[in-house]
């Protein structure tokens, strides 16, 4: 259903270099009734997807370690951030997009994968909405050492962490990510590990 709320909305295209970031301008109706100007700025770099692999029998999930500049200059003084798995959508569904990222990333190749939910994640200024996934994996999964694509200069390390470590490393801050840590306690919270 179309906001009638907004009108007389403009696009600028300010950089198209990585990804693309915009200038929005356009008209709001406040709650008294006044038409407001706005100007906000959005980065729209595809939308995503991310999994959570975890073994049940021996309490641990699979988690990856790689350098995020953004990070590093917002101090992070090793730019190093352990994360779930994760990729663009690029021409892909949700789905077969999270199961060729987990083999590129994890060297796990996975036949099932289930969705939990979706998510925007920094809706004030990014355009990307992720898709959220849990897999359960065994050993015999693990088709090679994954590490990412080096013709997409990814250097992933690859980390078999317990589930109680794991969340512990959120209450000490060794992982920060978003995204990581939802799925973290989603499989918590859910009873999963």
């Amino acid at each position: 259903m179309k906001n009638e709320n907004i009108k007389n909305l403009t696009t600028e295209v300010l950089s198209n270099n990585w990804y693309t970031l915009k200038k929005l301008t356009y008209d709001y109706l406040t709650k008294e009734g006044v038409w407001t100007q706005h100007h906000r700025e959005a980065y729209d770099r595809g939308n995503g997807a991310t999994i959570l692999l975890y073994n049940k029998k021996q309490q641990t999930v699979i988690l990856t370690k790689q350098f995020r500049a953004p990070t590093y200059i917002n101090g992070n003084e090793t730019g190093m951030l352990i994360e779930t798995c994760a990729g663009l959508l690029d021409e892909d569904n949700p789905e077969d997009c999270i199961k060729k990222e987990t083999q590129e990333e994890t060297g796990y190749k996975l036949s099932h994968v289930t969705k939990v939910f979706e998510s925007y994640m920094s809706p004030g200024s990014v355009t990307e909405i992720l898709h959220f996934f849990i897999a359960e994996y065994e050993d015999h999964m693990k088709t090679s050492d994954g590490g990412g694509l080096e013709d997409e200069q990814e250097e992933i390390e690859v980390l078999e962490l317990y589930i109680d470590r794991a969340l512990d490393m959120i209450k000490s801050g060794d992982i920060k990510d978003g995204k990581t840590i939802m799925l973290l306690q989603h499989i918590r919270l859910e009873g999963i590990l």
